[in-house]
């Protein structure tokens, strides 16, 4: 009996461990079960009592969406009615007619219209100002409604009647959707004679092959050095990251690594197919909305000094999101993992956790840590990827800001359409002094006005001062500087003469050549672009930044 205690009390131990171990995981579920019970019968009392109807919908929907937005931004419900948008961004495809819409005031126009598909057939045009779908008004519809009645099954009809500047008749189109499919890769060209530019917009199904392609097609023209242009691409599929890398990555190499709470998500991806060409010199362009998808291949081409990123500094997100299948063909949107660069780099620039919520790694020293690339030049994480030739973006004057921004270049664009039937190739077409002047005569019809960052300040100024009650006393002051501002304001057309320009000439030649004319009609005119060609034209310089002897 005495040797049995000490079994008995080791055991008790053991038996309280478990107990405690038990307890601790029962303890979460208990509180899962308990919540959950708390909503549903709060739920309940609100929808009995609340004085007036509510929503059940709508309400749960606001409750699920706050508790996911208390996570990170990426993280996403995706209702039933969703689905179909949802699978479109991901895969570059859905049912509808092949054009895009947008608000300019309270009229609702096609921005876009995607080549040879039934609506650019159909003769509808960039410009066109849309009146009904299908019979119905989309007077104070919002731009996501409206395309949502646009998109729909192949091979179903939907009427849609469009007002065109220079016709007293509204025009009616009768179209059968059909599938559309968004190219990845809407330009590539030869920049010069031995230069191909690439542009990579998205990481939809079916990118790397697009990549592939366009490489092959700018080789066989003479391309001896590539630019790769993944600036605003915010991302796409892990899996297209993967094999975009590999179009310039020998078979073998590790991509990118992933790392999160479900063992599933602890891996290693590598490059599985031959490459492209691994040895041609290549430029990456990126900006600060490169992000994702985007950051994995420029971060393996930094990693690896297979190219030099040129302009500024990315988004920084280095999150992994899945989906998840819910009930009621509903799914969850889920960041499962972070993912990490061949040298070890997480470049995710803000941590969501619970206890530092909104904190910035890239404002934090203490908390990078240094990698090296495969030729030791040192890089670090947090904070997005650093350039290693980095381009200050081109600022806007205010004038041209909110010319474009209020839709005053886009409307100039359709009357210009009306009067004219062609123009000269993209790379030809510029905007004449003539035309210029016609512009701004037609400007000052339209009542234009812009707010500048001093005459904010003035009126600021302007406001306390009548606070303060001191305004009678200086009004003649500000008076004369409200006409000073006015004067400049009206010299700004002349002094940014070549910036608006610019813009009208992009916006008008995309009336006739798309996507397309709108990339060429300022192509050559691009600070980033032209940095590429200057770097990639010195073979010295370009090896030197890699850390090649």
């Amino acid at each position: 009996m005495r040797r049995s205690k000490p079994f008995l009390v080791s055991f008790l131990t053991l038996l309280l461990v478990a107990i405690l171990l038990g307890f601790s995981t029962d303890n979460k579920y208990f509180e899962i079960t308990r919540n959950l019970d708390i909503f549903t019968t709060l739920f309940k009392e609100v929808n009995a009592y609340y004085v007036d109807e509510v929503d059940p919908k709508s309400l749960i929907r606001k409750g699920i969406d706050s508790m996911l937005a208390s996570l990170d931004p990426y993280t996403n419900f995706i209702s039933e009615d969703e689905i179909d948008s949802y699978r479109a961004m991901t895969t570059g495809q859905y049912g509808g007619i092949g054009i895009s819409v947008g608000n300019i005031g309270d009229m609702v126009y096609v921005t876009m219209i995607h080549e040879n598909f039934i609506a650019h057939k159909s003769g509808i045009r960039i410009g066109d100002e849309i009146i009904e779908i299908d019979g119905k008004s989309v007077l104070n519809q919002t731009t996501e409604a409206i395309a949502k009645s646009l998109k729909g099954s192949p091979k179903t009809e939907v009427e849609v009647i469009v007002k065109r500047v220079g016709e007293s008749e509204s025009i009616s189109f009768k179209l059968n959707r059909e599938k559309i499919f968004i190219s990845n890769v809407p330009y590539s060209e030869m920049i010069n004679n031995n230069i191909g530019y690439i542009l990579l917009s998205d990481f939809t199904f079916g990118a790397a092959k697009e990549v592939t392609k366009a490489m092959n097609e700018l080789k066989a023209k003479g391309a001896e050095n590539i630019i790769l242009d993944i600036r605003n691409n915010s991302g796409g599929l892990l899996n297209e990251a993967i094999n975009v890398s590999n179009v310039f990555i020998p078979r073998g190499k590790e991509i990118v690594s992933t790392k999160g709470k479900a063992a599933e998500w602890n891996k290693s991806y590598k490059s599985l197919n031959m490459p492209v060409d691994i040895k041609i010199p290549l430029v990456v362009l990126i900006n600060e909305i490169s992000a994702s998808a985007s950051e994995i291949v420029a971060g393996v081409m930094q990693d690896y000094d297979r190219g030099v990123l040129v302009g500024r500094k990315t988004f920084g997100k280095g999150l992994v999101q899945t989906t998840r299948p819910l009930a009621y063909n509903t799914q969850l949107k889920v960041t499962a993992a972070k993912y990490y660069t061949p040298s070890g780099r997480c470049i995710q620039k803000i941590n969501y956790s619970d206890n530092n919520r909104g904190e910035h790694f890239d404002e934090i020293d203490s908390l990078k840590l240094g990698f090296k690339t495969k030729n030791g030049r040192l890089m670090y994480d947090g904070g997005g990827l650093t350039p290693d030739i980095e381009v200050k973006g081109r600022k806007i004057a205010p004038v041209t800001k909110e010319l474009v921004m209020k839709g005053y270049v886009f409307r100039y664009a359709n009357i210009y359409r009306h009067n004219h039937e062609s123009i000269t190739s993209p790379k030809q077409f510029k905007i004449s002094d003539e035309e210029y002047n016609k512009f701004k005569e037609w400007i000052i019809k339209q009542n234009f006005e812009y707010t500048s960052p001093i005459g904010n300040n003035l009126n600021l100024l302007e406001n306390v001062a009548k606070k303060e009650m001191i305004y009678d006393k200086i009004k003649l002051e500000f008076e004369a500087l409200k006409s000073d501002i006015q004067q400049v304001k009206q010299n700004d057309f002349e002094k940014f003469e070549e910036e608006i320009k610019l813009m009208l000439q992009k916006e008008i030649v995309s009336r006739y050549y798309l996507v397309r004319g709108d990339i060429e009609a300022t192509i050559h005119q691009d600070n980033d672009i032209k940095k590429a060609v200057e770097l990639l034209s010195d073979n010295t310089h370009y090896h030197m930044i890699l850390g090649k002897q």
